[in-house]
């Protein structure tokens, strides 16, 4: 398809508010395309959300497992959770990280934002990188059973390859620090490693 994104844009013609929750609400939404056709929308409102990578002094990951409902089972991710009214991304990501794992963290990076699935949700997430991690006490919601593990990066990218990791926000994140050289382990680890 050619053209300026503007010659793309749905007009909207209608909207109604099928559901509000505490985190999300969704909306039917009546719009017409530039070619003229008419359609219908579903989409789920969201305040945007962040997820954490939390990476040790010694080079593993630390992961979290719980159970999710709509998954059917016990998945491993990284910590994660929405914004709350007010409430700053990184400021979530401490936090986040912090009730899930029971790490805060020295320093929280950056990484990138992205759409989670951008066909039905406005949910923007934002990926932080948190290092100089300190243990404290976890502090999990009444609603939530959370699993700390800590992985060597090796094994993640394998429990990746073996679809035994299928959290997508996981994968992206891993495969982005990937990408950017992130990592690596620290040299005195690789000393260790060549000694063996």
């Amino acid at each position: 398809m050619t053209g300026a994104a503007g010659d793309w844009e749905e007009k909207v013609l209608s909207s109604e508010l099928l559901y509000r929750g505490r985190a999300v609400a969704i909306r039917k939404v009546a719009i017409e395309m530039p070619t003229g056709r008419r359609g219908t929308r579903v989409i789920v409102e969201h305040p945007g959300s962040v997820a954490v990578v939390p990476l040790l002094d010694d080079g593993r990951l630390v992961l979290i497992r719980q159970f999710r409902l709509a998954a059917g089972g016990v998945i491993w991710e990284i910590p994660a959770g929405h914004i709350e009214r007010g409430e700053e991304p990184e400021a979530c990501a401490r936090r986040e990280l912090e009730e899930e794992t029971g790490y805060r963290a020295g320093k929280v990076e950056s990484l990138f934002e992205a759409y989670l699935s951008p066909g039905s949700s406005t949910e923007l997430m934002r990926f932080f990188l948190a290092t100089g991690l300190e243990k404290r006490e976890q502090r999990t919601e009444e609603d939530e059973m959370i699993s700390v593990e800590p992985l060597e990066v090796e094994k993640v990218v394998r429990m990746i390859a073996s679809n035994e990791i299928r959290d997508a926000k996981s994968i992206a994140a891993v495969a982005y620090l990937q990408a950017m050289g992130r990592l690596q382990k620290p040299p005195s680890r690789r000393r260790e490693n060549r000694l063996r």
